[in-house]
């Protein structure tokens, strides 16, 4: 039995599916391998937008302690299975901004009365030696500076964003989240963030945030989940492109898919041999654009499906497609992509997203909107195909991603400010 316990504050928790919760699963069962006892917690979801019960089975296996505040009822969220739509023009543009100005620092911060309480249950029933928060959203770090203040102990804030580069552009409200953020900052015992550019840009902002205080820690991928019997690849005829996730909500497929269109407009006698795959919550609005090039029967959307499917998918596939306006925020799926260890396309600008898809030495890069680009991309993808020549990545440069090799380097750390 391990002597070491390490407490996560994670308000998005399986089983809520998506993105924003895989790195957070993964870490916490890696630090299980290196004699952490972790113990989370988080919310109880009444509605979200994808479920996902296959990544909490990863975490029971390892006899994960799981705290669930109790869930607020109401009409919206008075089923547990209830599944929201992807946010729509209206609560983008008009709710979310409403609703940052009244909360701070997000509306979340709404748990903190209940995630106290169950944070004082934890500890009279555990011996806590540290505490690791997870953000976004913001609030966690909040909840764990408070418990850490309540029972003097050391606490990591672990950024999967930025906080106040995705902050209401209102100035009075960027002015307060800066003194929010400089207090955790100078109350944590190390702060993690996934890329270099975020770890230069906290000490550029704070001048009190030394180099040594922040700890860059990228995304990754579970090499177990590519050793599974279901991911192995399946034999098919056809030429496949995958994307796999939720379009941020400043990309989209559009230029992709007029590229694609434009192919097989000049090359019709493959349009049976060619396939593309969304899979992932798809915005209705995206979805329009494969009607409008003609490329029904070519493209097919899968929906939601468990993160264990969508590695599937990658798995069958050829090329793995990924398009960015940000060249610096490196996605999750990237390393998702990388473990697949499959040629990359991939559409973002000139930067660390472009670069880190180079390195694999299986990828071609072209502007998000460079419609002519990602035709001749596809075209010498498609024909490396057809003559079975796509070229192979780097297996040792994927190796370096691997989430149990990155989760030494956090429990390191972790031991290093843990109180014993």
């Amino acid at each position: 039995m391990t002597d070491r316990t390490v407490l996560v504050i994670a308000y998005y928790f399986p089983p809520m599916g998506l993105s924003g919760v895989l790195r957070t699963v993964k870490l916490i069962k890696h630090l299980a391998d290196y004699g952490w006892k972790p113990i989370v917690l988080t919310t109880t979801p009444r509605t979200f937008y994808a479920y996902d019960e296959t990544l909490l089975t990863q975490l029971e296996e390892r006899n994960v302690e799981i705290y669930r505040t109790p869930a607020k009822k109401g009409i919206l969220t008075s089923r547990r299975t209830g599944i929201k739509k992807l946010p729509g023009f209206f609560r983008k543009n008009f709710i979310r901004p409403v609703s940052k100005l009244i909360y701070q620092p997000d509306p979340t911060i709404r748990w903190r009365k209940q995630a106290m309480m169950t944070a004082n249950e934890i500890m009279r029933n555990h011996r806590v030696n540290i505490i690791l928060a997870t953000a976004p959203p913001f609030s966690d770090f909040m909840i764990a500076s408070e418990i850490a203040e309540e029972h003097s102990l050391p606490f990591v804030v672990d950024y999967r964003d930025s906080w106040i580069d995705t902050s209401s552009p209102v100035p009075f409200r960027t002015s307060k989240m800066r003194k929010l953020e400089a207090n955790i900052l100078a109350r944590a015992a190390k702060t993690i963030v996934t890329t270099r550019f975020a770890k230069e840009n906290l000490i550029r902002r704070y001048q009190a945030v030394g180099h040594e205080d922040v700890m860059i820690l990228p995304h990754g991928y579970d090499g177990d989940d590519f050793r599974v019997e279901n991911a192995s690849k399946v034999s098919h005829e056809n030429f496949i492109l995958t994307h796999c996730g939720v379009f941020q909500e400043d990309c989209t497929p559009k230029y992709f898919l007029k590229a694609l269109s434009n192919f097989i407009s000049k090359n019709p006698t493959i349009k049976s041999k060619i396939e593309a795959r969304f899979v992932g919550t798809m915005q209705p609005n995206h979805t329009k654009y494969i009607a409008k090039y003609g490329l029904d029967g070519v493209v097919h959307c899968t929906g939601y499906v468990p993160h264990n499917e969508a590695i599937k998918h990658l798995c069958e596939s050829d090329v793995l497609w990924l398009t960015a306006n940000n060249a610096e925020r490196l996605p999750g799926k990237l390393f998702e992509y990388i473990g697949a260890k499959k040629p990359l396309l991939v559409c973002a600008p000139d930067g660390s997203i472009c670069k880190t898809a180079i390195d694999t030495k299986a990828a071609i890069t072209t502007a998000p909107t460079d419609i002519k680009a990602i035709e001749s991309a596809i075209s010498t993808l498609y024909n490396a195909w057809s003559e079975g020549k796509l070229p192979k990545p780097d297996s040792k440069y994927a190796a370096l991603f691997e989430t149990k090799l990155l989760t030494s380097d956090l429990s390191r750390e972790l031991a290093i400010s843990a109180r014993m």
